[in-house]
């Protein structure tokens, strides 16, 4: 399937990019997410499992579990703070 991720914040300043299309076999924010590590580089790095990463499915924060369907729009972010 087809999907559209977009970078956020430091992720995007990490990543170089604010969005990109993107072909996934992953059924899963969270297998989205693993395919999107596996590239190394700056992508491992920004969504490494160990990092406070925000995720969002078509505009709604969502956990490793939500369902990707064709065409949906992914989001990453850090978590954002207030002050």
């Amino acid at each position: 399937m087809k999907i559209t991720v977009r970078y956020f914040a430091s992720i995007r300043e990490a990543i170089g990019s604010g969005q990109e299309a993107v072909e996934t076999t992953a059924s899963t924010l969270g297998a989205l997410r693993d395919e999107l590590i596996a590239r190394g580089g700056a992508h491992a790095s920004s969504l490494a499992r160990g990092r406070a990463v925000r995720m969002a499915l078509n505009q709604n924060l969502s956990d490793d579990a939500a369902a990707l369907v064709d065409g949906a729009e992914v989001a990453f972010f850090p978590p954002v703070t207030g002050g």
